[in-house]
């Protein structure tokens, strides 16, 4: 599969989070917690002849025209895809599973649903290089110019959406929709560094040219060896540092294991990779 199918593909599947949790957790409860759906569900509130998926369209049209101009045209066709095509889920969801009323009365139980849901699935299109649409466009322009994590820009760019929620439902719906803002950007946060999590793998160990080899030929990974000189010993050694996913790390630590059980080896979490192998720069 080419990487641009394995782009849209992954897209579609979050695509498609975002919808079921905006519209059967979020819309039903008038939880505006920002986004081109948030501003929805506002403008419904004050002008209920149009539906929440047709004010979507429009204010992603006008938005992903800015993303065209600003950030480029790469994250803007993708985020044409991803953000009509929400909103046209959304539009789905409206005429073939019509909704009334909450599907459970406790708010918080809806508001907790919404956000996972919904948030894992934006994750998932923001690593990706795109956008549902909506606000999130002016969150990576926040991102890309000032290097503001995308969840954190999220809430700055949703903050405004959550007052206006607040003069259209009332104080309580008003403060529930900046939590859920607040809880929506740190889920952002943490999918994406949780679908890009690799480990830096130290090792020193007296079969470190069978290990290197191993990296290279059998991970196919690269590696960088440091030399060393013990404190304590003054014995020369070897540092191999290598970069690997969740699951080749695991497979590393199996062979390290096998050839040299008293191996030293320091492992630290590392959440963006850009270069050989990994993600490329300009993603």
């Amino acid at each position: 599969m080419s990487k641009k199918i394995k782009d849209y593909v992954i897209i579609t599947i979050g695509m498609f989070m975002v919808a079921a949790g905006l519209y059967f957790f979020l819309m039903p409860g008038n939880l505006a917690i920002g986004g081109a759906n948030g501003l929805a569900i506002v403008l419904n509130h004050v002008f209920p002849f149009l539906s929440i998926g047709v004010f979507m369209i429009i204010i992603n049209i006008v938005l992903f025209i800015v993303a065209f101009l600003v950030i480029g045209t790469s994250f803007g066709v993708k985020t044409i895809y991803a953000s009509l095509g929400t909103s046209f889920l959304v539009l789905l969801f409206e005429k073939i599973i019509p909704i009334h009323a909450p599907l459970v009365e406790d708010i918080i139980l809806q508001l907790s649903f919404g956000i996972f849901i919904s948030a894992i699935g934006m994750g998932i299109v923001f690593n990706r290089n795109a956008s549902t649409g909506g606000t999130d466009i002016i969150a990576k322009i926040l991102n890309k110019f000032w290097g503001i994590d995308l969840g954190k820009a999220v809430l700055l760019s949703d903050f405004a959406i959550t007052i206006g929620a607040g003069f259209a439902f009332g104080p309580e719906l008003g403060m529930y929709s900046l939590l859920g803002v607040i809880v929506n950007g740190l889920v952002i946060d943490s999918t994406i560094e949780g679908i890009n999590l690799s480990k830096q793998v130290s090792i020193v160990s007296k079969r470190s040219e069978d290990i290197k080899k191993y990296i290279i030929k059998d991970l196919e990974r690269g590696a960088t060896l440091y030399h060393a000189e013990g404190a304590y010993t003054g014995d020369k050694k070897q540092v191999l540092v290598t970069v690997v996913d969740r699951k080749d790390f695991i497979r590393l630590k199996n062979y390290i294991n096998d050839v040299d059980k008293n191996a030293f080896i320091t492992v630290s979490n590392v959440y963006e990779v850009l270069g050989d192998g990994f993600k490329n720069i300009g993603d």
